[in-house]
């Protein structure tokens, strides 16, 4: 099966599902993974109206799916070159898959890992026999590096999705699923490189072709729906990092064929979504899943809201997989502060009032007593404030256009501000720090790298050159953090080449509305 992967897509749809069958039917990865729960979500399926179900592959030794594909990879490499060496790059999962793979079958292997990578995760690839190299601020790096290294020392490159032994691996999720309830309607799986969603998908359509098969995506980090719009593979230009798990800029080939043929449809769904799922987990299960582990019940939920409006409103039988629990802690309190937002039961404004005495008293009793979940204000002027406000909702999207139209009625001046990532990660935060003069700026949102020197390496190439007006820093245990900064420039293209050559991705934002609301003088 190794040279697979290269002649699929000359295969008839009837003849790949038959090899991959056979690959999944027989695979080794007991010798390694486990066969995970599927469990019942009581409180979700009472709330959604459909029996939901998780299966739990966060129970694995090493908390994901990913051991799956890397033992029948790295058993494929032991049958086949006993004395062989391996090396991957990887910053969590497949590491972790890699290194315990290869204890249990005496290989040696060598794991290439950012810089950025949290010592916690360092140590658990240490501590399960994997050798670990350090290299690069990112996982493109990373993976060069790997190449490279596993071609001048011999060994054997192990990728960490697009192959068809890896996918093979990762199928053995889809036989225990329809072995653990066999009237599934629709299964949704999370989509990274697309390797679980190759594996599943092929097996199901095989075993159950009626079951439908989703694939789920963040909206920013969506390569297998820009694959399937343009009809073949693509590369991202940049993808969001809260989901670091499916952080995947470009689908692999393999795994693109397998999905073009065999998934019914590609759900993308948004952070706040996906930690809203995080906690639907916690609540029904006590599980805290990573985010990229939570992904695919997001799409679930959100699939859930269309059934309501079709011909297929009876109850379903729907199944998602929890693909991975490895979460660093940090992670929690962005989760715990977006989730209510995700599930439609807090709206957050910038409202315009009076600066008068009982101005905020007035503007609660406009709301008919609903909870105030946030309130960010500083004096600016004599005859108006802008305050950013949480507001709590009872009834999801139904209650925020009441909330809408109160305010309308009202004669407030009012922007939902929901949806606005910048005004949520950053701006609620900076509430009053306006400039003491009209300013002429340029405000960007940079992914900042987290090493030594990554801020030095911002002031030394911008703050020198630039004047600073603005820096705000958040992060939420990722490998990177999110930088809201300002610069006293007349336009983008006086300080665009300053920006490129930094080399830190970023997007212009100073036509923002929470922050032209909050934080520009004027």
């Amino acid at each position: 099966m190794n040279n697979l992967a290269t002649v699929t897509t000359m295969l008839t749809d009837t003849d790949l599902m038959q090899q991959y069958l056979r690959e999944i039917l027989l695979s080794p990865v007991y010798q390694a993974a486990v066969e995970t729960p599927l469990d019942a979500m009581t409180k979700l399926s009472q709330r959604l109206g459909h029996n939901v179900l998780l299966k739990r592959e966060d129970k694995q030794p090493v908390y994901s799916f990913k051991l799956r594909g890397a033992f029948h990879k790295l058993h494929k490499v032991k049958l086949q070159s006993p004395d062989a060496s391996v090396v991957c790059a990887s910053a969590g999962n497949h590491a972790q898959g890699v290194a315990l793979s290869a204890s249990k079958l005496g290989i040696n292997a060598t794991i290439v890992m950012p810089i950025t990578t949290p010592e916690i995760k360092v140590a658990a690839v240490k501590a399960l026999g994997g050798n670990v190299v350090l290299h690069g601020t990112a996982f493109d790096e990373a993976n060069s590096y790997a190449i490279n290294l596993a071609k001048n020392e011999g060994a054997i490159y192990i990728p960490p999705f697009d192959d068809a032994d890896v996918i093979a691996g990762q199928g053995t999720v889809a036989k225990e699923l329809l072995s653990q309830h066999n009237h599934l309607d629709t299964v949704f799986i999370p989509v990274g490189g697309g390797g679980i969603l190759a594996g599943m998908a092929v097996y199901i359509k095989a075993i159950q072709p009626n079951v439908r098969v989703i694939g789920v995506e963040p909206e920013d980090a969506a390569c297998l729906k820009a694959a399937m719009a343009a009809g073949e593979p693509v590369t991202l230009e940049r993808v969001g990092l809260f989901a670091d798990g499916v952080a995947v800029k470009r689908i692999g080939s393999e795994n693109f064929n397998l999905a073009k043929r065999f998934c019914d449809e590609v759900v993308t769904v948004s952070s706040d979504e996906i930690c809203a799922a995080i906690k639907d987990i916690f609540d029904d299960l006590r599980a805290v899943a990573e985010p990229a582990g939570a992904l695919a019940l997001a799409g679930l939920k959100k699939y859930s809201q269309q059934l309501k409006n079709s011909t297929l409103a009876k109850p379903q039988q729907l199944a998602a997989v929890l693909s991975g629990a490895n979460l660093n802690f940090d992670t929690l309190r962005y989760v715990s502060e977006r989730c209510e937002l995700g599930e439609k039961k807090e709206a957050v404004f910038a409202v315009t009032i009076p600066e008068e005495k009982g101005s905020f008293r007035r503007f609660c009793q406009t709301l008919g007593g609903r909870a105030i979940t946030e309130f960010n204000y500083r004096y600016a002027s004599d005859n108006k404030a802008h305050i950013f406000v949480g507001i709590k909702l009872r009834h999801g999207r139904q209650e925020l256009n009441t909330v809408t139209k109160l305010l309308t009625d009202a004669g407030y001046e009012y922007q939902d501000l929901s949806d606005d990532e910048l005004a949520k990660l950053h701006v609620r935060h900076m509430v009053g720090g306006m400039p003491p003069r009209a300013l002429q700026e340029q405000v960007y949102q940079f992914n900042f790298p987290e090493y030594p020197g990554a801020l030095m390496n911002f002031l030394n190439t911008l703050g020198e050159h630039w004047n600073i007006t603005l820096f705000h820093y958040r992060n939420h245990g990722a490998a990177t953090g999110d930088v809201l900064a300002g610069f006293e420039a007349a336009s983008h293209d006086d300080i665009a080449a300053y920006l490129d050559k930094l080399g830190y991705q970023y997007q212009q934002v100073s036509n923002n509305r929470s922050y032209q609301t909050f934080l520009t003088s004027g």
